[in-house]
């Protein structure tokens, strides 16, 4: 086992700023879709339905993303573990930028029939991909960079980011879904989507310059690099690879409040205005930049696993509150609780899972493990809203029995984390290894 060298000295903020920045552009496109697919999709791609289909119809292309994803993370996760983490994070942010400007260019089902929704799940698949290798080379970037005693809170910034490209893109989509019906449905929902042209041109001038990782570099020097890096995850680290794609699906708690909880809320059987729902989300995730920072903090001092549990059990109560506040229509009630559920309770495994996942495994493998179990994950997540679609019944109104299948979802992440390792306090080289053991932290490192 190699030791790895120091990271230079400011390399770790340097990459928690890469990886906050790129996922916050990767996540804008990613999540654009989202509000797109539940306000304007199911009436330009999918108008030859009936509405509840239509919405059912469009989610599901939410969800393709998602499906996507698995594939993506066994070919961007080997080549990431083989030449290192910088030139996935690199490609991943381009090919999402090219592929979220092309969605705006798209023909609508009235000019070219079936081909539109065809060509719409085709980029949807190349964005899947796309977000399959981004979290796992960024999360993989931070945490090799990181100060050992400070591994979770640099990570977390993975996550921040997502939020924050979440959080743009709910700022960009108010001001469209105000507009008039006419102009929103012809050229106004394209808007968006063109912006992302920046994020190619953002992303490579940002990541073109961070440093490979010194744990990554002494494998290298070291010849320790493996060729087949999924042959040894599966031999070394099989359990772990299960507790991740467990412990992934607490992202179905983001995909049913970002996603069906919007189409819900501003469907005719609650009747909220567009543009106020989707300042819940805003303000929520403004909440959450700086609740997952703070989360991850906590989660150095005490360890990942009690401060992943708080989010996984706290998100699965707190999922049956906000739903049911919108069933109410008070639109302060829905603020508070969407503020408390998303913003706080969820950010708690949000913002620690990055360092959770990666530290289960060795530099090897880590990035095909942290894509792998992820991305398997999260792909039920993702069509976690088109079977939420479908509980919800005819009248897409039966809120508790979503909030009982979304606090079912939060079941496996409990049982990951429970039976995890703590791994807070294992030195960074021996993360992953039989026989790391706990060392003490000091207080304070220059990073």
């Amino acid at each position: 086992m190699s030791v790895p060298a120091a990271a230079p000295p400011g390399q770790p903020k340097k990459a928690a700023t890469a990886a906050w920045i790129g996922s916050a552009l990767e996540y804008y496109d990613f999540f654009i879709y989202g509000s797109a697919a539940a306000l304007i999709f199911p009436k330009v791609f999918f108008d030859e339905s009936d509405p509840a289909t239509a919405t059912l119809l469009s989610l599901a292309t939410f969800g393709v993303a998602y499906a996507a994803r698995p594939v993506g993370a066994l070919f961007l996760g080997h080549f990431g573990d083989r030449v290192g983490r910088k030139k996935i994070m690199v490609f991943t942010l381009i090919l999402m930028g090219v592929s979220t400007f092309l969605i705006g260019c798209l023909p609508t089902r009235a000019q070219v029939g079936t081909l539109a929704p065809v060509l719409l799940v085709l980029c949807r698949v190349l964005q899947g991909i796309s977000a399959a290798g981004e979290q796992a080379s960024a999360n993989s970037m931070t945490l090799e960079h990181a100060p050992p005693h400070r591994r979770g809170f640099f990570t977390s910034f993975t996550l921040s980011g997502t939020q924050g490209g979440q959080l743009l893109a709910t700022l960009v989509f108010i001001p469209v879904a105000a507009l008039p019906e006419d102009q929103l449905l012809s050229w106004g929902w394209r808007v968006p989507f063109w912006m992302s042209i920046a994020v190619a041109v953002v992303g490579y001038v940002i990541r073109r310059k961070l440093e490979e990782t010194p744990a990554f570099e002494a494998q290298q020097a070291t010849g320790e690099v493996v060729k087949l890096p999924l042959v040894v995850l599966l031999r070394e680290h099989w359990a772990d690879v299960l507790r991740v794609i467990g412990g992934a699906l607490i992202a179905s708690v983001s995909t049913i409040f970002t996603v069906w909880a919007l189409a819900y809320a501003t469907s005719d059987a609650v009747g909220m205005d567009r543009s106020s729902m989707l300042w819940v989300g805003a303000l929520a995730n403004l909440v959450a930049l700086g609740a997952i920072p703070a989360w991850a903090t906590l989660s150095d001092r005490i360890g990942r696993r009690p401060v992943y549990l708080i989010g996984a059990v706290g998100s699965a109560v707190a999922m049956f509150g906000y739903l049911w506040a919108i069933s109410t229509g008070s639109y302060p009630l829905i603020l508070v609780l969407g503020v408390v559920a998303f913003g706080v309770v969820y950010s708690a495994a949000n913002g620690v899972w990055p360092s959770f996942y990666g530290e289960m495994f060795s530099t090897r493998v880590r990035l095909s493990g942290m894509a792998i179990g992820t991305q398997i994950g999260f792909a039920v997540a993702g069509f976690a809203v088109t079977f939420a679609a479908q509980i919800a019944g005819p009248g897409g109104d039966d809120w508790s029995s979503v909030a009982l299948f979304t606090a079912a979802l939060c079941v496996p992440p409990v049982i990951a984390a429970l039976s995890a390792r703590e791994t807070a306090k294992i030195p960074t080289e021996q993360l992953g290894e039989r026989g790391a053991r706990e060392v003490s932290q000091p207080e304070t490192v220059t990073a």
